[in-house]
């Protein structure tokens, strides 16, 4: 028998894809939703993960990661996260997810399921040879093809309430909406929706900053034809004084699981 194990985010579309999964396997296939915690997401995220599993009906595997969090993974690589590089993605989740697999499945007799949908089919091949040689699939891929609004919709009808950060725009339901990989247009969101989680990660970016002695940031300021570190204390001073000041194409991607070893 193959076992079927989906890389499970705790978004929408990890949901979908592990209900696609389902749909088209025999009655009795083994599907694993295989979820790392980066101790680091909404409060609503945990509820929103056994709801999902709960209607999905696969087996759900946390990996917790000792508690560690991201803002931990940065301190003890003295290497802060950002659109280039996520030592918090490589740490919290593709290295325990990869460990995992080897210790309990071997490629021969698993399928590993990916959330990329059809309009991301560029990362679905640039992930293909980083998780050989294991089996790779990505069923949002295939038609009927769904937009995020579709998703949502059909998680309303199963009747599994929308996490909050998509009811505030975000793009992605993970790490509170504070993903590195974001972009300024993500931040000022959650400068904007949340500006407690905001003033956190600002706090703890400047602790960071404090500690390495180096100009380093999550952000990046590309005006004047070069590329320098922008600060969430920076940023938040410019959009306070003039909320149109941040660059509206910078707008990120959560690429967590392109790659197992980057």
């Amino acid at each position: 028998m193959t076992d079927h194990v989906v890389m499970f985010s705790g978004g929408a579309g990890s949901w979908a894809t592990a209900k696609r999964a389902i749909a088209a396997l025999p009655i009795g296939e083994h599907v694993i939703l295989l979820c790392a915690n980066t101790n680091s997401e909404a409060p609503d995220w945990m509820p929103f993960v056994d709801a999902c599993a709960a209607d999905v009906g696969g087996e759900l595997v946390m990996i917790d990661n000792g508690g560690r969090d991201i803002w931990d993974t940065f301190d003890k690589a003295r290497f802060i996260g950002n659109s280039r590089a996520d030592v918090c993605s490589r740490v919290l989740k593709r290295e325990p997810l990869r460990r995992w697999l080897e210790a309990n499945h071997t490629p021969s007799d698993t399928v590993v399921y990916l959330g990329f949908d059809w309009t991301e089919a560029h990362r679905l091949e640039r992930a293909r040879p980083h998780w050989e040689p294991w089996t790779i699939a990505a069923p949002l891929c295939d038609p009927p093809y769904l937009t995020k609004h579709d998703v949502l919709a059909w998680l309303t009808d199963c009747g599994i309430p929308i996490p909050d950060l998509y009811t505030k725009g975000f793009s992605h339901n993970n790490c509170a909406g504070a993903c590195v990989k974001a972009g300024q247009t993500e931040w000022r969101r959650l400068l904007n929706a949340y500006p407690d989680r905001y003033a956190y990660n600002e706090q703890r970016e400047g602790q960071f900053r404090d500690t390495v002695g180096k100009d380093v940031a999550i952000l990046r300021d590309r005006g004047g034809g070069k590329t320098v570190p922008l600060t969430l204390k920076a940023f938040r001073e410019r959009l306070t004084a003039d909320a149109t000041l941040f660059d509206d194409t910078d707008f990120g991607a959560c690429s967590c699981m392109d790659t197992l070893d980057e």
